[in-house]
């Protein structure tokens, strides 16, 4: 088997699995651990996974964000349920701008419902799935694609976001914690930021296991948001500092707001 090859099945079983061993890979592929060792730290190195003891994994951690294609995978119910209640927010006319992540991805598929829009997105899925829709008007925001998060980053893409404006934006992040949400990637960071800034109105839409969680760049402070959508009930732990701190919570699994 050609190395790309190899190296390509290690990805589509991490997408599977989540994690595999060494032993497992040098096994199915009839190669050395020595070779797969090396495969892994490539692999690595382009971003698609992160080694761990003992072989490699496709999970979220502190400084590692799990490839797009695994993670529209995961939670794919409670997502659609967070799209929406966002496109609930949503009034025709308006201008909405959209982030990159698998949550934004499902709520671009929704948004023909409001008719007429103008929507800015950075997010590949949801440029497939608007470019051809009626009355929707599509500012597809240019810049370095990025295969790992499905959209486009980088001088291009911030330049862009500093000349728009939007009546409301929504934002994703993998890690919220405390007062504040967090990501894995300052390049991403500096976009979602600048995305903040562009809406007159912004929504976190974060699923709830995304809730407890840290990562290596803080991101915004949750007072920033108009409100944070999530797809279930959170621990009372977890919910009751937000209240009491004046943080709008939609909580849609549970079809249940909690407003202060």
């Amino acid at each position: 088997m050609k190395l790309d090859d190899r190296r390509q099945q290690i990805v589509e079983l991490l997408m599977e699995a989540g994690s595999v061993t060494l032993e497992e890979l040098a096994q199915r592929f009839n190669v050395s651990k020595m070779t797969i060792h090396r495969d892994l730290d490539d692999l690595e190195s382009a971003g698609m996974l992160r080694k761990v003891r003992g072989g490699a994994s496709i999970e979220t951690s502190l400084q590692f964000e799990s490839d797009y294609r695994y993670r529209e995978r995961r939670d794919a119910e409670e997502k659609r349920c967070i799209a929406r209640a966002a496109a609930d927010l949503i009034e025709p006319g308006m201008t909405v701008l959209i982030n990159d992540g698998t949550t934004a991805g499902l709520l671009a598929e929704l948004l023909p419902e409001k008719r007429p829009l103008t929507v800015i997105t950075n997010n590949m899925a949801a440029i497939g799935a608007l470019w051809n829709a009626n009355g929707i008007n599509l500012l597809a925001l240019g810049g370095n694609y990025s295969r790992k998060f499905n959209g486009f980053f980088g001088l291009v893409t911030e330049e862009s976001l500093m000349r728009l404006r939007a009546d409301v934006s929504f934002i994703s992040a993998p890690a919220v914690s405390g007062m504040a949400c967090f990501h894995m990637d300052h390049e991403v960071v500096r976009t979602k930021r600048l995305m903040i800034s562009c809406g007159a109105r912004s929504y976190l839409l974060v699923d709830h296991q995304k809730f407890g969680r840290t990562a290596l760049h803080h991101l915004a402070n949750l007072t920033e948001f108009e409100a944070i959508i999530t797809g279930a009930a959170l621990e009372r732990s977890i919910s009751a500092p937000l209240v009491d701190a004046g943080i709008r919570l939609i909580s849609v699994g549970e079809e249940r707001t909690h407003e202060q």
